[in-house]
């Protein structure tokens, strides 16, 4: 008897992406997330509905793009938040192991980390961990949710010697500033697995899908993160983590 294999509902698909892994990558967006992010900029990703796929039907999509991939490139698995549906992904990154391709995971840490969850963790080849905030206090205000499960899962990568990348979505008037540089660069201070903290800009593109699902924005009226004052911001962690 054929073992039936898990499903996971998927939001959509990009193509040829540069930016969420490295090299070349293909993108694949989960739907589900526990948290509810002030900024977010994908509200349409929160709900359990999406196109539903097994892990043969959803690696035969990603295999297509293998020729592109190059040395580097490969696959990133993103949300939503990808670790909700975590018995899937290790099942497609074991699958994606066979054909030689990468799998990246995008994720922002906050789901608890159980057997299912490490195994997806342990199977990726590069973890890319959103850092919203250092402390619960500005977790609970502008994601309600912890930071407990995200350093859970910077300690598992640590021990199990899986690469991540660091990212920090920077708003106005909220974190945006050297002192909170300070708080980020001692949260992330005696990591070996950590290769590199990206600051990435606040910006008003996902405002009409608030409108279009009738949610309320909190961050109405915010304007995009300056991109030079980024630059400057992202230049001071840097050092500070230097030191």
């Amino acid at each position: 008897m054929t073992r039936s294999q898990p499903t996971a509902n998927i939001h959509s698909f990009e193509s040829l992406a540069t930016l969420d892994g490295k090299g070349i990558r293909y993108g694949i967006f989960f739907v589900g997330c526990p948290l509810r992010c002030a900024y977010c900029h994908n509200p349409d990703t929160w709900s359990g509905e999406g196109q539903r796929f097994t892990v043969d039907e959803l690696a035969k999509k990603a295999v297509r793009y293998k020729p592109y991939f190059g040395k580097d490139g490969g696959v990133t698995l993103s949300g939503g938040e990808v670790l909700v549906q975590s018995a899937f992904v290790a099942a497609f990154e074991k699958k994606m192991k066979k054909e030689g391709i990468g799998v990246a995971l995008d994720t922002s840490g906050a789901v608890p980390l159980t057997d299912e969850v490490k195994a997806a963790l342990g199977g990726a080849e590069t973890v890319i961990l959103d850092l919203k905030f250092w402390d619960d206090e500005h977790y609970r205000k502008y994601c309600k949710g912890g930071i407990k499960n995200v350093l859970d899962t910077l300690d598992y990568c640590e021990k199990k010697r899986v690469p991540v990348w660091i990212r920090t979505v920077v708003v106005p008037g909220i974190n945006d500033t050297e002192e909170c540089m300070d708080r980020y660069a001692d949260v992330v201070r005696g990591y070996d697995c950590i290769e590199r903290y990206q600051l990435l800009a606040f910006h008003t593109m996902g405002f009409s899908k608030y409108e279009k699902l009738g949610i309320e924005n909190p961050l109405a009226g915010t304007p995009a993160m300056d991109r030079a004052r980024l630059d400057e911001l992202e230049k001071y962690l840097d050092e500070r983590r230097k030191k």
